[in-house]
């Protein structure tokens, strides 16, 4: 059985190139992200059925991610263009790590919030624009 980790060392790299070709970097800041897979279902049920039926149809994958504002800018800049973007996401970052994400590319959107208590936040949300594939070493 594989032992739980923690997600302190979570990372999201997404291309942040002007243009979107470039390499994915890693986002600065952030403290959290989510990835949301699910399937389309059709029922299929039919007369005599003893319980409902499906059949899974599309998959689908989207997520959310929040921190502290980037101050250089590369969220709002670039991220938040509507430009699909390569995207890995990291479970355990560092070099005994590295063989185990998720990658693809999405699109994404951005919300800063500041406040007068508190220090100036970003969230966002992505949704795929190619397959959503997960690699585990």
């Amino acid at each position: 059985m594989a032992a739980p980790i923690t997600g302190r060392n979570g990372r999201l790299y997404v291309d942040t190139s002007a243009a979107a070709n470039g390499s994915a970097t890693p986002i600065a800041n952030l403290s959290s992200f989510s990835i949301n897979q699910t399937s389309d279902r059709t029922e299929v049920t039919s007369f005599g059925d003893s319980t409902k039926a499906y059949v899974a149809g599309l998959r689908d994958a989207q997520g959310d991610f929040s921190g502290f504002w980037d101050a250089d800018g590369t969220l709002t800049r670039y991220v938040a263009d509507g430009v699909a973007r390569k995207f890995y996401l990291y479970p355990q970052s560092g070099s005994a790590h590295q063989a185990t994400y998720w990658f693809g590319s999405a699109t994404f959107d951005l919300t800063t919030t500041l406040t007068v208590g508190g220090a100036a936040e970003s969230s966002g949300s992505w949704a795929a624009a190619t397959s959503v594939n997960y690699v585990q070493a």
